[in-house]
């Protein structure tokens, strides 16, 4: 019996409800754990300083492992990457949440950080391949945008509910489950595709040096909050991790079958779309960061609470991803999307900005979620259209491990640059007399001030660098 083009249509999108489960699962984790902390300190007698390795060793494993895991796609098919980093995943998961000790829970977050990078490295290359068609991909971009900021936001809130609920112990079990689902249901509904093999791209010299770039910088750049951005510490494992991306760059240009072929980055709309995306990254964090540490500080909001004040942000990215961006773009074009939706998240930045200690949610947080929201819901799928556009289809699990490895490095680099200017400026205010709320408040400003002239500025780069034109041909 020949299938049929609906039967077609159902299983692609049945694949897609597959991916983003995956994709969800790895969300939720990163930002699930932020809200267990306190409790994760108390049970284990974590010193303040060490406390943070808890979140760093999964950054880490996570940032450093995203290229490889996506050039491997390529060569030894996604589906098995895919799979084999959900399992890896899961039982690193079952590992935290039985950890009983300091060292057990940090070696645990490494390697369900690398299961988390080889799990969604491959994700966006696979959605590519399955929609061929550009409306449809749009939609299933849309998809896939809501889905990341649906977890981003929701993890606050699950962390809360399961931490006072139950345990922190649950926010690692609660993946078992889970991932066990994603991994049946991915046995049978995803495609059993074949790579050419590792002969063609096994760089093993040059994988070597790219994820020993990206992991020693990652780790200067989540440490920069505890040393500043100017130290010793900083700058020595800057320079470190520049050299070493240096001479990957070397190899690359010299090796007979290159990791990552440079060619990959002639394209206009994969280096220009990155680029901006990795900006508008580096300033949205300010809101998830920043904003929670506002509410819970200065306006004493408890953990669920604060989940619960962020629902406006997914719910918004929602309705704009899924429903209005495909339409948008094919109407009016990526670019002018993305230019547009960037100047309404620096908008809703500004707003955030200028709520003060005595700020009040409805008249002065609510307005600057939802332009955040409706921000991202048009810039995310927008910018990873133009970027994913530019790679040609035996590259597309390199470009998606490109794509997240930008949105990680952003993310973090970003989220390290505005803490430190949010410290630095509250200090500042201490030592000259402030009381602490107000010192507080001070600080959160210059973050979500910087923060605005990230987003303004990519923006603006927007406009220059991203192409007036896609060409959707390549994106399949």
């Amino acid at each position: 019996m020949a299938i049929t083009a609906p039967a077609v249509r159902r299983s692609r999108w049945a694949a897609l409800v597959v991916l983003c489960a995956g994709f969800l699962m790895i969300i939720l984790d990163q930002t699930i754990v932020t809200v267990a902390l306190p409790s994760i300190q108390a049970d284990l007698a974590f010193a303040p300083a060490d406390l943070t390795w808890v979140v760093n060793a999964y950054l880490i494993a996570f940032g450093g492992l995203l290229l490889l895991a996506g050039r491997l796609g390529d060569l030894v098919g996604r589906r098995r990457v895919f799979l084999s980093g959900i399992a890896v995943f899961v039982l690193a998961s079952l590992w935290c949440g039985l950890a009983t000790d300091q060292t057990m829970l940090i070696i645990a977050r490494f390697v369900q950080g690398a299961g988390g990078a080889v799990t969604s490295a491959v994700i966006l290359g696979m959605i590519v391949t399955l929609f061929p068609d550009p409306r449809e991909l749009g939609r299933a971009i849309g998809v896939y945008s809501f889905v990341g900021a649906g977890g981003a936001s929701g993890g606050l809130l699950l962390g809360g509910v399961l931490t006072e609920a139950l345990s922190w112990h649950w926010i690692f079990f609660v993946n078992v489950p889970l991932g066990i689902l994603v991994a049946g249901a991915g046995l049978r509904l995803l495609e059993d595709d074949r790579g050419p093999g590792l002969r063609h791209g096994a760089d093993a010299t040059g994988a070597l040096l790219v994820t020993a770039a990206l992991m020693i910088g990652s780790y200067a750049i989540v440490k920069a909050t505890d040393h500043g951005l100017g130290s010793g510490h900083t700058l020595g494992f800057g320079a470190l991790a520049l050299a070493l991306l240096g001479a990957f760059l070397v190899r690359q240009a010299t090796a007979r079958t290159p990791l990552l072929p440079l060619r990959l980055f002639r394209s206009r709309s994969l280096s220009g779309g990155n680029l901006v995306l990795g900006l508008m990254l580096a300033g949205m964090f300010a809101q998830m960061f920043l904003g929670a540490l506002y509410l819970q500080l200065v306006l004493g909001y408890t953990p669920v609470r604060i989940g619960l004040s962020y629902l406006p942000v997914p719910v918004a990215i929602g309705l704009l991803s899924v429903g209005a961006s495909a339409p948008l773009n094919a109407r009016f074009g990526p670019r002018r999307v993305a230019v547009a939706a960037l100047v309404l998240i620096a908008a809703g930045l500004t707003l955030l900005g200028r709520a003060g200690v005595g700020g009040d949610y409805l008249t002065d947080v609510l307005p600057a979620l939802l332009c955040l929201g409706i921000g991202g819901g048009l810039a995310f799928p927008a910018l990873i259209t133009i970027a994913m556009s530019g790679a040609e289809p035996e590259d597309s699990g390199l470009a998606s491990g490109v794509n997240n490895t930008v949105q990680q490095v952003g993310g973090v680099l970003g989220l390290a640059v505005l803490a430190t200017i949010a410290a630095t400026r509250s200090a500042d205010l201490i030592g000259r007399g402030a009381d602490r709320l107000t010192a507080l408040d001070g600080g959160y400003d210059a973050g979500f001030a910087a923060a605005t002239g990230i987003v303004l500025t990519a923006a603006i780069l927007g406009v220059v660098l991203l192409p007036r034109d896609i060409p959707h041909s390549r994106a399949r």
